[in-house]
């Protein structure tokens, strides 16, 4: 039984986008970053929603790529890069590991306190913080991974690139194929 999904209005542009299906992060990720060089904006760059934005847009209903690609109530998310997911990933561990660190420094930096106290003090308490920064990043990257593994598994990760003229729209499509992007096309309109 499906649910029936959550109104609302999607807004539409006169701007051409090309889509095309990638069954690959890597082909994704290489055709995402040709595209910026190629002078395409990350704001014209979309991908496929998570699952929760596809349930509360779509309703929890099977869906495949292919029945996606002109869908215009499709949700939308921005594409998040490899490098980007390390810098958050060390930001989380790393922010944990300070805020042990700087908890046990104040803590151990009083006027009776030695240097190796403190040093030990910090490693004490950032130690522990540290780990569970570390396995909070995990997660997040798995998060990431199984958003990109669940569109796979249901027909390959979609990609949308708005095009302003005939001339974005040639390249967008050529650097898609390029990457081994399948069904490759462009339709007259954009997500507003």
């Amino acid at each position: 039984m499906t649910t029936d999904p959550t109104p609302h209005h999607t807004t539409f542009i006169n701007v051409p986008e090309a889509v095309g299906v990638f069954d690959s992060f890597e082909t994704l990720q290489a055709a995402i970053y040709d595209l910026r060089m190629a002078g395409f904006s990350r704001l014209d760059i979309s991908l496929l929603g998570g699952k929760e934005a596809m349930k509360e847009k779509l309703g929890s209903s099977y869906w495949h790529a292919a029945d996606l690609e002109d869908n215009p109530d499709a949700p939308r998310a921005a594409f998040v890069s490899e490098e980007a997911m390390g810098e958050l990933e060390g930001a989380i561990g790393g922010g944990f590991f300070f805020l042990g660190s700087a908890i046990a420094m104040m803590a151990m930096l009083t006027p009776a306190s030695t240097v190796a106290t403190s040093i030990a003090a910090i490693a004490i308490g950032g130690g522990p913080a540290a780990v569970l920064g570390t396995l909070l990043a995990r997660r997040a990257d798995q998060h990431h991974k199984d958003y990109y593994a669940d569109q796979i598994a249901n027909g390959g990760i979609l990609l949308w690139v708005r095009t302003v003229d005939s001339a974005k729209e040639d390249l967008a499509v050529k650097i898609l194929k390029g990457h081994s992007g399948k069904d490759v096309h462009v339709h007259a309109w954009s997500e507003g």
